[in-house]
């Protein structure tokens, strides 16, 4: 709880600052995919980070799939029916990931799973289970079918397509295993952003809500992850570094990595269920052994991992499952301390991870400020207590989330690798647990006898950084020739590990048009054969291309016109640089780090001859495996500098007096001369040494598969829910004929008639409808709704009245009064024509006529006719009157006020006379700057020799108080007051 407290309440002050950055944004996924759990969570706008849950709400899913002959089943439904039919249910498929049929973790999996019949692959030398000649499915269709699925749940959660992901793999995952899960996804129409090491998305999501605990100074955590199949022991080094793009940053480099592939939770829970296998047969209360029986085998391993997590919490517990086998109950008692010593041996492997990495990142105990704990399998007590120890710590961190640390922090990385959001940047060094060496081996001639010499060069270090562009040159090849890439030194690993490792061959490149590239240059100088090569941000190594680079020497024009040598002086005079003109062939910036060529005990290179002393200090550089990408060798650049710097000088020594005139011609004899690069791609063939991937027919044909499972799937959701609807209708309509509104509108004939109708549907139903097609279901229920048509009708009219009735007397009431209102205006301030006001008058009369004719025709009428009182007639009265209403509203919102006549009186002549003399002056009283009224056109001016006005028809205005004697504005008439000139609008 602590962790998902600490994720809800720094999601939004810390993480993400996710604007959509496109005005279409697309949400996007993280799949923590674990060897029996995955967890799996979302971005998308509005929505930061969150875990998806699945249609149980829960929030981590079983990785289990059923399948039947007619059925596919996923997570608890698959799970449910293992114990029934455990031969249809697959799962733990990730130990059979990129392995051969001849690997010791497949013969682990046939003994745990009996039930299934695994099968070698001729082509691929792969496995596959067959479960019938028509259902036949390899490991990576089955894991296919569940990212497909959890795609599913996560657009279903995010209300919103979704086709962009990041998965996680163990950090142990080889290059086989890594292109199988990325295989996985093509089937499953996945499109994956990146593979993360599972370690390397928990130290993501732990540095992401402590950046600010982040700064210059170096600090090393340690996360340890005990799962359910394998433990993983990280080294973690957290610091801010500056780039050029971002500035300082903080950032999270891997540095050393320890794993035990077959130490995790599910071991426990197989030697728990053994043992309660054991203890049942001890009771011989059946001459049967239960471990000879499927079904029972698999209640007790659900039984096991149940016991496993209560004595966690207890020292001791009741196990028992009903009907074990033969309809016999198993019941019995197994302490904590059984546990831990069935266990023991389990127990003693639980430091080793941690003395791995600290060996492969070259560091002590000392230097680790904190051993965190990852996975579900470390809150076994004795897992605690016996890491506590090796550590030597006062604590283990219990800081992050367990379960989905790994989910959150791989879908901050899928949020931060898509187009659509923008996050707050954290740098990711991830490292290569495996090296990768390229190996070559080359014909030699030493004192007459020649011999075969294998070369090996390392392309990346064990716990190299990635992604990372490396270039291998090869300097004494001048026909076509192969190369192969392996895995390097794996001394590092046991015995059992590097049985269960696989293949340490990777490819055999195949160079074919290596000759002709040199007959083409042949007056050029050979720089050897390139080949770059990258390891993605997926951790999969690739390569990009094989290329022949030359260097040919580009001689510049030996004269100038006199116009450019004037054009260089005027440009020398006003500052310019050098004269000297842009070379032809401009050499691309490489951003791949080139790979320094291994020297022997003679001193010569990888070809066997020695090397220039220029040429040995240029590359005999060490392997920086910490060497930012991009980093790239000068020495061509560094030439180039050299005869641009010899030409200028040249130049130069032409621009001198008559002196030295004879000098200038011996130079001219020397023309400048300036290099340029020319490189030309090499034809690749590529044969893959490890596992055979599947051909696009292959994928094509496998994602068929799956779509075609998954349209069968809908079909039958269609039909489920046809039926349902039918059943439905059925019960409730045969319900509604008892009700009092239907028994009220329906006659007994038509009610016969639709109750035998209902009978004969039921009767259909028990009989052919549950091997009915979904076509003949929907036909069956429109067939009903049909003849029920009328008498739904006339109910749903009834319960209509009520309500739109009392809406049309209140309209018809306040456009009666309205229309009063606004005919009592006087017609000097009257807004609304005569034609306005007898078309609404028109309205309202005809409304009222139809609303007393209808009521009494209804009232005629039986309630089991049809109705000639309809809910749309009243609703289309309502609008009607509602809109002539608010047009006239609207018109005397916005209406201005007419001006007032001027009052007839003595002092009139005199103003008139006034005005024709040029006297008078008209008086603008400014309005005050905190009226918001509306001005009038022509504001009356006050009359000389009024008597004085009474006080409520005064009107004082600020502006005048302020910038002259008080003067007061008065109005003739009897004794009605004065009111502003817009007082019609307060009125309506």
């Amino acid at each position: 709880m602590g962790g998902r407290t600490l994720t809800s309440v720094a999601l939004f002050c810390l993480v993400l600052a996710m604007l959509p950055s496109h005005t279409v944004s697309v949400a996007v996924m993280s799949v923590d995919l674990g060897s029996e759990w995955m967890k799996m969570a979302i971005v998308k706008p509005g929505v930061p980070m969150e875990i998806v849950l699945n249609k149980e709400s829960r929030r981590k899913t079983p990785i289990a799939v059923c399948l039947k002959e007619n059925e596919r089943l996923f997570e608890d439904g698959a799970l449910g029916m293992s114990v029934k039919n455990p031969k249809t249910v697959y799962r733990h498929l990730q130990s059979l990931l990129g392995k051969k049929y001849d690997n010791p973790l497949v013969a682990l999996y046939q003994k745990r799973f009996p039930e299934h019949q695994l099968l070698d692959d001729p082509v691929r030398d792969t496995v596959y289970f067959k479960n019938s000649e028509e259902m036949q499915y390899a490991p990576e269709e089955l894991l296919g079918m569940m990212l497909n699925y959890s795609r599913a749940l996560a657009q279903d959660f995010a209300e919103q397509p979704i086709k962009d992901a990041v998965i996680t793999v163990p950090a142990f995952f080889n290059q086989a295993e890594r292109r199988a899960v990325l295989q996985a996804a093509q089937m499953a129409g996945l499109k994956v952003l990146q593979l993360i090491n599972d370690n390397t998305a928990v130290a993501l999501n732990y540095g992401v809500f402590r950046r600010k605990d982040i700064d210059n100074t170096v600090k090393n955590m340690m996360f340890y992850d005990m799962g359910s199949g394998s433990t993983t022991a990280t080294i973690v080094t957290y610091q801010t570094v500056k780039t050029k793009e971002a500035g300082t940053q903080p950032q999270l480099q891997i540095r050393g990595v320890g794993f035990d592939r077959g130490l995790g939770g599910f071991e426990m829970d197989l030697r728990l269920r053994d043992h309660l296998a054991k203890l049942f047969n001890e009771q011989k209360k059946s001459k049967k052994d239960v471990r000879e029986n499927h079904r029972a085998m698999s209640k007790l391993l659900k039984e096991a991992q149940r016991l496993k997590t209560v004595l966690s919490a207890n020292v001791d517990f009741m196990a028992q499952v009903e009907g074990l086998m033969d309809d016999i109950d198993f019941k019995s008692k197994v302490t904590r301390a059984e546990f831990e010593e069935l266990c023991a041996d389990l127990f003693e492997r639980v430091p080793g991870p941690v003395q791995d990495a600290l060996a492969s990142a070259e560091m002590k105990l000392d230097e680790i400020e904190q051993v965190i704990l990852v996975g579900g399998a470390t809150r076994v007590p004795k897992v605690q207590e016996v890491l506590l120890k090796a550590v030597g710590k006062e604590e283990l961190g219990k800081n992050i989330n367990a379960d989905e640390a790994a989910a959150m922090g791989a879908v901050y990385q899928a949020a931060a690798l898509s187009k659509a959001f923008k996050v707050k940047p954290f740098l990711v060094r991830d490292a290569a647990v495996f090296p990768i060496q390229v190996e070559f081996t080359r014909e030699t001639e030493e004192e007459g006898i020649k011999t075969l010499k294998h070369n090996k060069r390392i392309l990346f270090q064990r716990m190299a950084p990635y992604p990372q562009r490396k270039v291998i040159t090869f300097n004494r090849y001048n026909s076509d020739f192969a190369f192969y890439i392996n895995y390097g030194d794996l001394s590092f690993l046991s015995q059992d590990d590097l049985s269960v490792f696989g293949s340490q061959n990777l490819t055999t490149v195949k160079l074919s048009g290596v000759g002709e590239s040199f007959e083409k240059h042949a007056d050029a100088e050979s720089k050897g054969i390139k080949a770059h090569f990258n390891m993605d941000e997926s951790g999969v190594l690739l390569l990009d291309r094989v290329e022949s680079v030359f260097e040919t020497i580009v001689e510049e024009k030996e004269e100038e016109s006199t116009l450019t040598k004037l054009g260089n002086t005027i440009s020398t005079l006003f500052g310019g640089g050098s004269s000297e003109p842009a070379p032809n062939v401009t050499e691309p910036v490489q951003d791949e780090e080139e790979v320094p060529p291994e020297s022997g005990k003679d001193g010569k290179d990888e070809d066997g001859k020695d090397e220039a002393p220029k040429e040995e200090a240029a590359k005999e550089k060490p392997d920086d495996s910490d060497k930012p990408e991009g980093e790239e060798k000068s020495e061509e650049k560094t030439e180039e500098a050299g005869s641009k710097t010899d030409a200028k000088e040249e130049k130069d020594g032409e621009k001198s007096g008559n002196a030295e005139a004879e000098k200038d011609e011996e130079k001219k004899e020397v023309k400048p001369q300036k290099k340029s690069k020319i490189a030309e791609d090499i034809t690749v063939e590529l044969v893959t040494n490890d596992i055979i991937d599947p051909t696009a027919d292959d994928v094509a044909s496998s994602k068929k598969k799956l779509q075609d499972l998954t349209d069968r799937d809908l079909a039958k959701h269609e039909r489920e829910k046809s039926l349902n609807s039918l059943e439905a209708f059925i019960f409730e309509t045969q319900d509604k004929l008892y009700q009092d509104d239907y028994q009220l509108v329906v006659s007994e004939e038509e009610k016969e008639q639709i109750a035998a109708k209902l009978r004969e549907a039921s009767e259909w139903m028990d009989e052919e409808g549950y091997t009915a097609t979904t076509k003949q279901l929907r036909e069956k229920l429109s067939q009903l709704k049909s003849l029920c048509k009328d008498m739904f009708f006339r109910v749903e009219e009834r319960r209509k009245w009520p309500d739109r009735l009392v809406a049309l007397n209140s309209i018809l009431n306040t456009s009666s009064f309205f229309l009063r209102s606004a005919k009592l205006i006087p017609e000097d301030d009257q807004i609304f024509t005569e034609v306005e006001l007898n078309t609404l008058e028109k309205v309202i009369n005809e409304t009222t006529t139809w609303r007393n004719e209808t009521l009494a025709e209804q009232a005629k009428r039986s309630p089991k006719e049809r109705p000639v009182l309809l809910s749309k007639d009243i609703e289309s009265k309502l609008s009607l009157l509602d809109r002539e209403v608010n047009y006239l509203l609207n018109k005397a919102k916005f209406a201005k006020p007419k001006a007032k006549a001027k009052p007839k009186n003595s002092t009139s002549s005199d103003k008139s006379s006034g005005k024709a003399n040029g006297t008078a002056e008209e008086k603008v009283i400014p309005p005050t700057q905190d009226s918001t009224d509306t001005k009038t056109e022509n504001p009356e001016e006050p009359v000389p020799g009024e008597a004085p006005p009474t006080e409520e028809s005064t009107v004082q205005t600020d502006s005048d108080s302020q910038s002259q004697p008080t003067e007061e504005t008065t109005t003739t008439g009897p004794t009605e007051k004065a009111k502003p000139k817009n007082h019609i609008e307060d009125e309506l």
